[in-house]
């Protein structure tokens, strides 16, 4: 992209922020025009930061210094730097504004979980090869398909994997300039489940009936302040009787789905997927399964056909209950609303027709949203309705109307 295309984009955006009446239409354009600028300048940044690194011993400082930001920071413009020159086919996408330094980040990211030089830089040659993919497609959308690169890399039976994420598990600890202790942690799938799953039975034992002092009211930042007490808890006192709980894992059954194929046996069924946030061997899962409650959620073209518990509470009460979590849980990986990838563990569970309206607490008025589309929701005239198999339709205050079909958990 040129000089003189800058120039025009830096132009238009000028323009139609100095019209208070420009039309929706021209504010898109202006703000691709603005994702365009800073493609280049992040394109050109990284250019600059190679230069500088032929000649300053110590590069991150001289850039933390020129952008006022932590050597931390500046670590990773030089890692962007390093890993654009390696891409050349990414770096002139970028140069075009036909991607953004976020895809060139999630490649940074991605190379930095593969121990093996001559696997890093195989995969760095795929990622420049994948540059057609990250210009149609967002962040989330090429790092998922770097994701598959990745294990085609790493290809076994998940057992080396494993290993390589045990090795890889660290706890850090810092007191920030609130004075807050903080705590951060990776830990390998098979500790962080254990520790999650003690986590929720240690939360669910000790505020199932009652909330510590300073709790706050909204749901997301509740789930948070209850979930650093319960750890604290088991901590300090080494879980007690809140730690006893037995996990549970959702099966999620698939009626409509084909089964994985398999060499050994022709026989057809639903497929079965269990509804965990991480990848594991398959030793490693049936092991967990054999000391975990797994519960079956049979599910069809968006309709849950069977799971245990009362799905139905009516108007006896506005918050949903375990059963009904869990039944929503084997539909949605995310947030309802599309494109949205906010974590269904994050989300608010919203009455479609709203609770003061008369609503029910019934399974099938009741819908996972994120604490930024639930505010949406309430507060700025956004309509939701659902259809006969979960079919949303989204309407918006201008009148737009978006329309999503049944719930497909591989679709997050």
């Amino acid at each position: 992209m040129s000089s003189a295309v800058i120039g025009k984009r830096v132009a238009n955006v000028a323009a139609v922020l100095a019209d208070a009446h420009a039309e929706r239409e021209q504010v898109a354009t202006a703000l691709v025009d603005v994702r365009s600028i800073r493609a280049w300048a992040d394109a050109h940044e990284a250019r600059l930061v190679a230069q500088l690194s032929r000649v300053d011993s110590f590069p991150e400082a001289t850039i933390a210094d020129t952008n006022r930001c932590s050597v931390g920071a500046a670590t990773k413009t030089k890692e962007r730097s390093d890993t654009l020159a390696a891409t050349p086919t990414l770096a002139d996408s970028l140069a075009e504004g036909a991607i953004t330094a976020g895809h060139v980040d999630a490649v940074t990211r991605g190379s930095k979980r593969l121990d093996d030089d001559e696997q890093r830089a195989e995969f760095l040659d795929r990622a420049d090869q994948l540059a057609g993919v990250a210009e149609h497609g967002t962040i989330e959308q090429f790092g998922k398909r770097l994701d598959l690169e990745i294990k085609k890399l790493q290809s076994d039976d998940g057992e080396e994997r494993l290993t390589r994420q045990k090795k890889n598990t660290r706890l850090s600890t810092w007191v920030d300039l609130d004075g807050m202790w903080n705590i951060r942690g990776r830990f390998d799938p098979v500790t962080g489940l254990r520790l999650a799953n003690k986590i929720d039975a240690a939360t669910q034992a000790l505020f199932a009936k009652q909330t510590p002092e300073y709790c706050p009211t909204d749901g997301v930042e509740k789930n948070k302040f209850l979930a650093a007490h319960a750890l604290a808890h088991l901590i300090e006192r080494g879980g007690g009787a809140a730690a006893t709980g037995r996990p549970e894992f959702v099966a999620v059954i698939d009626a409509d789905a084909p089964p994985a194929p398999s060499s050994s046996s022709s026989a057809s069924g639903p497929a079965v997927e269990f509804n965990i946030p991480v990848e594991l061997p398959a030793r490693i899962l049936a092991d967990l399964a054999a000391t975990a409650d797994v519960v079956g959620v049979v599910v069809r073209n968006g309709v849950v056909l069977h799971a245990p518990g009362n799905l139905n509470l009516g108007r006896s009460t506005r918050l949903a209950n375990r059963a009904q979590r869990r039944a929503l849980r084997a539909l949605y990986a995310t947030c309802a609303v599309h494109g949205c990838t906010t974590n269904y563990d994050r989300c608010k569970l919203h009455h479609v027709v709203w609770w003061r309206n008369g609503g029910r607490t019934d399974l099938d008025n009741l819908l996972p949203v994120c604490s930024k589309h639930h505010a949406k929701i309430h507060n700025s005239d956004w309509v939701v309705e659902l259809g006969p198999n979960r079919e949303l339709t989204l309407t918006l205050p201008d009148g737009q109307i978006m329309n999503t079909g049944p719930p497909r958990r591989n679709a997050a």
